[in-house]
């Protein structure tokens, strides 16, 4: 671990509940075929057959990976009807994505990971960083994300889409002053955070490496808990924490990076 690193350690134990737990998160979240239903199920609820098709498997190896996936709470089903036959309409068991769910995913290993995980005689930091690489792959299209932690906003995923992404609350008075599709506009609850016409911050990708600047906002911006000087650019890193101000009123963003999207590791 880099010396210089001031993000918090957890260290986990082997007989530990948490790694157990963590464990089984990950098994199920280690399948190119449930992260394909999860992406899947985002655009509307489908029942187990059409979800057997999409994914090219069997109806019983699809429904295995189902009842995984409702194990973990990111989906959810309920009755539906099917689609018309000779014989009629009967009710199906539809399945849908949890609100947030995909945010929840996105979050929990950003935070797993930002936590900088130690397990004393196991290798769930390798599957960490395995998971979450399928997850960039098979849902993202390794497209790198902040994921805002607590809030009005919380579980919230932005997609950086372009090389410049301003940060900050939203400004109804002033919209032709930033891009609301591309930039990072956080609910107006986040008081401490300067207003997005005037950014609070910007993410910048230069040379193919994901920076973080502070705007000259008032309330500040912090990179793992270590406060960053106004108009200079640090480099970001997958798993990175960026706070916009401090307390209740700031925002929290985890960093998601992909492997090739651009990352702080020289």
């Amino acid at each position: 671990m880099d010396p210089a690193d001031k993000s918090p350690t957890i260290i986990i134990h082997e007989e530990s509940d948490s790694l157990d737990e963590l464990s089984e998160y990950l098994d199920v979240l280690s399948s190119s075929a449930r992260l394909r239903i999860v992406k899947f199920l985002e655009r509307k609820p489908r029942d187990a057959r059409a979800i057997s098709n999409e994914i090219e498997t069997s109806y019983e190896n699809t429904k295995k990976h189902l009842d995984k996936l409702l194990g973990i709470g990111v989906i959810k089903k309920e009755a539906g009807l099917g689609a018309p036959t000779s014989k009629g309409i009967h009710p199906v068991w539809e399945y849908s994505v949890v609100p947030g769910g995909l945010e929840a995913i996105i979050r929990n290993l950003g935070l797993f990971s930002n936590a900088r995980v130690q397990i004393v005689g196991g290798e769930i930091s390798w599957r960490l960083a395995e998971v979450k690489g399928m997850l960039s792959k098979e849902v993202l299209g390794d497209c790198p994300a902040a994921i805002v932690l607590g809030g009005p906003d919380d579980g919230k995923a932005f997609i950086l889409k372009k090389e410049s992404v301003a940060i900050g609350r939203t400004d109804p008075d002033n919209q032709g002053s930033f891009d609301p599709e591309n930039d990072i506009v956080l609910a107006d609850g986040y008081t401490a955070v300067t207003r997005v016409s005037k950014p609070h911050g910007r993410f910048t990708r230069e040379n193919g490496v994901w920076s973080i600047e502070d705007c000259g906002s008032t309330g500040g911006t912090q990179l793992n808990n270590k406060k960053i000087e106004e108009r200079s650019r640090v480099p970001l890193r997958d798993g990175d924490l960026v706070e916009l101000a401090k307390g209740i009123s700031g925002v929290k963003l985890v960093l998601i990076i992909p492997p090739g999207s651009g990352s702080g590791e020289f």
